[in-house]
C-alpha cells in the first residue's frame, strides 16, 4: 500500500485498526501516533513503512510542525487525516463515574480534541475522519460537539456525521461508533449499509458470531479452564442463557429466587455470546466478570476477538494478552474502516458509481 497515491496521517492510531482499513482501501499511512509505546511495536510488526512517533499528541504536533519547517512542501498534498481521540469523557460509563469530569470539561479530552483540529490547521488536508463513541452527539455534551462543529467550519471543511452500528456493514459486532467525515470541497455522502437485523429485499442478514468463530470453537471441550470466566459468579455465568447477562437474575426477568437488583451492575456483567447473532461490544479491557464471554462459559481468546473485530489472523499484536486486548478492544473493526475509506476516495475522486440493477436481479429478489 506504500505506493497509493492517497496519503494518509494518523492521529491516536492505537492498534492500527483504523490505519489498516484504510490502508485496504487504498491509503497509505505516511505518519502514526500513539502514547502507548507498545502501539508503534504493533505498527512495526504490520505497517514497517509507516512513520511512527510514539509521544503525547501534543509533542506529535510539534514534530509534524518541524517536519513541515525542514519540508515546507511536505503536507502539500495530505488527503485524509484520521483518528479518534480517547473516548471515555464521553462515553456512557462516566455517566456512573460522578467523581469524573465529563466532556470537555475532562483536561485530557480538552488536549486531545483541541490537538485534533491544530493536527487539521497544521496538515491542510483535502479530507478528515473523526471517530469517537456516540455519547459525543448527547445533550450534556453539547459544548464539546458544537466545539467540533465550530472548528471544522473555521478551517473550511462540509461536515457529515452519522451514528454507526457497525453489525449493518457486516461486522460481525453490535457497536455503535460516532463518525464524522468533512471534506474541503463537498459534503461527504456515507455509504449505505450492507447489512440488516431485519429481512431486507436488497441487503443481507447481520454476520453472527457464531459464523466467524466456528472453526476455532471445533476442538474444544466443554470447559476451558485456562479462560475461566465469572469468578466467584462463574456458576452462575453457566446459567446465563446465550445473548443474556445478571439481569437473567432478576425479580424483573421472572427469575424465583432473584439474585440481583434491576440496572444495579454494569450491563456488561456476565453478558455472554450468543452464536446466532453477532458479539455485543468488545470492551478494551480483559475481565473475568465482564463480558462478552464465550457461548462457552469462558473468556474469549485473542484469536477470536480479532476476528470479532475483523482483523485479520495473522495480526501481530506487541505486549501482553491484557495489552494486545486493549489494543484490538479500543480499535475501529478495520472492515468498517475499509467501507469508509473506499467511500472517500471515490468521493475526492469525484467517482460516482452508480448501481445499475438488472432485470434478472430484481426479479431473483422478488421471486
Amino acid at each position: 500500500m506504500t505506493n497509493s497515491k492517497y496519503k494518509l496521517i494518523s492521529l491516536y492510531s492505537g492498534g492500527a485498526g483504523l490505519d489498516l482499513g484504510l490502508e485496504q482501501a487504498g491509503f497509505s499511512t505516511l505518519y502514526a501516533n500513539d502514547l502507548e509505546k507498545l502501539c508503534e511495536e504493533t505498527f512495526k510488526l504490520n505497517l514497517p513503512a509507516t512513520e511512527f512517533y510514539s509521544g503525547s499528541v501534543v509533542d506529535y504536533l510539534e514534530y509534524l510542525r518541524d517536519k513541515k519547517k525542514t519540508n515546507p512542501e511536505i503536507f502539500d498534498d495530505i488527503d485524509l487525516v484520521a483518528g479518534g481521540p480517547p473516548c471515555p469523557p464521553f462515553s456512557k460509563s462516566r455517566f456512573y463515574r460522578k467523581e469524573k469530569p465529563r466532556a470537555l470539561n475532562d483536561p485530557n479530552a480538552e488536549v486531545t480534541i483541541t490537538s485534533y483540529f491544530k493536527a487539521l490547521e497544521i496538515i491542510k488536508p483535502k479530507a478528515f475522519l473523526f471517530e469517537n463513541v456516540a455519547g459525543i452527539t448527547f445533550k450534556s455534551h453539547q459544548e464539546g460537539f458544537d466545539f467540533i462543529l465550530e472548528e471544522s467550519s473555521k478551517l473550511g471543511y462540509q461536515v457529515s456525521w452519522k451514528i454507526i452500528n457497525t453489525a449493518d456493514y457486516g461486522v460481525p459486532q453490535i457497536r455503535q461508533r460516532f463518525i464524522m467525515i468533512g471534506m474541503l470541497d463537498k459534503k461527504f455522502r456515507f455509504p449505505e449499509e450492507t447489512h440488516s437485523k431485519d429481512d431486507h429485499l436488497y441487503k443481507k442478514p447481520w454476520v453472527t458470531s457464531g459464523e466467524v468463530l466456528a472453526d476455532l470453537d471445533t476442538l474444544e471441550n466443554a470447559d476451558d479452564k485456562g479462560h475461566f470466566a465469572g469468578g466467584k459468579h462463574h456458576e452462575l455465568l453457566k446459567k446465563v442463557p446465550p445473548g443474556d447477562n445478571y439481569l437473567y437474575f432478576t425479580e424483573k426477568r421472572g427469575y424465583k429466587n432473584p439474585i440481583f437488583k434491576w440496572r444495579s451492575r454494569y450491563w456488561s456483567f456476565l453478558l455472554k455470546l450468543d452464536p446466532h447473532q453477532p458479539s455485543w461490544t468488545i470492551q478494551a479491557r480483559r475481565s473475568n466478570n465482564m463480558g462478552p464471554f464465550h457461548w462457552r462459559n469462558r473468556i474469549l481468546r485473542i484469536e477470536e476477538v480479532k476476528r470479532l473485530q475483523t482483523f485479520p489472523d495473522n495480526w501481530d499484536l506487541a505486549g501482553t494478552i491484557e495489552q494486545q486486548w486493549r489494543q484490538i478492544g479500543n480499535a475501529v473493526p478495520p472492515l468498517l474502516a475499509k467501507i469508509l475509506g473506499h467511500s472517500i476516495i471515490d468521493q475526492l475522486s469525484n467517482v460516482k458509481k452508480e448501481k445499475t440493477w438488472h432485470l434478472e436481479d430484481i426479479e431473483s429478489k422478488i421471486y
